[in-house]
This record gives C-alpha cells, structure tokens and sequence, in this order.
C-alpha cells in the first residue's frame, strides 16, 4: 500500500528541490552590495506617506465580485451549450438554476451601485 504512494512522494520532493535550489543558490552565489539606491521605494516611485494596511473602498470588492460573476458564467455556459444535446432536460434546469443565481448577483451589484463609474 505504501509503495502506491511512492511516485506522489517523489514527485513531491522534486518539485521541492526544483522550486528551491534556484533560490539558495542565488542566496549563496549571489553579489550582495547593498546601497541607497537599491534600498529605495521602487514600487511607485515616492515613498509611502500612509499606512498600507488602509481598508479598500467597497467598491473594489464589488468590482471584483462582478468580475468572478460573469467569469464563472462564461466558463460554465460554454461547455454546456456544447453538451445540451447529451445532457437533455435535467442539464437545462440544472444551467437554469445557475443562471438565476448569476442574475440574483447581478441585480445585487446594480442595486449596491457597481456599474455606476465616476
């Protein structure tokens, strides 16, 4: 029984030795000059003036939600329009179903005003 999980435990200690032998030897190979420059803000260009851990605007997350929305439509109607044939009636109700909940969503973010830009 044990030897059924044999190739997984390789398999798992490859990726493990993949994924960080590229790191130590860049740790122990690498030049490390540290100065001014390299230690600056890079990522915007100016330095923080505000604590980074400020909430977000709801209407971030309500983007988000709308995007997960029709992401998840998109890629389950696709396969089932393609199968409707096979799957009949019961597939019908079932895609139904998940449509109407993708319409619940929808009409929550219109009414929480996420499709209102300013």
């Amino acid at each position: 029984m044990c030897m059924s999980y044999f190739p997984i435990l390789v398999f798992i200690a490859v990726g493990i030795l993949v994924g960080s032998m590229p790191m130590l030897a860049g740790h122990l190979l690498g030049k490390k000059h540290p100065n001014v420059a390299k230690n600056a803000a890079y990522e915007c260009g100016f330095q923080a003036f505000e604590d980074a851990r400020l909430p977000f605007d709801v209407r971030y997350y309500l983007v988000a939600i709308l995007f997960i929305l029709f992401d998840l439509e998109t890629a389950f109607l696709f396969p089932w329009a393609v199968a409707l044939k096979t799957i009949g009636l019961p597939g019908l109700v079932a895609m139904s179903v998940f449509i109407g909940l993708l319409v619940i969503g929808f009409i929550y973010e219109w009414c929480k005003g996420a499709l209102e830009w300013e």
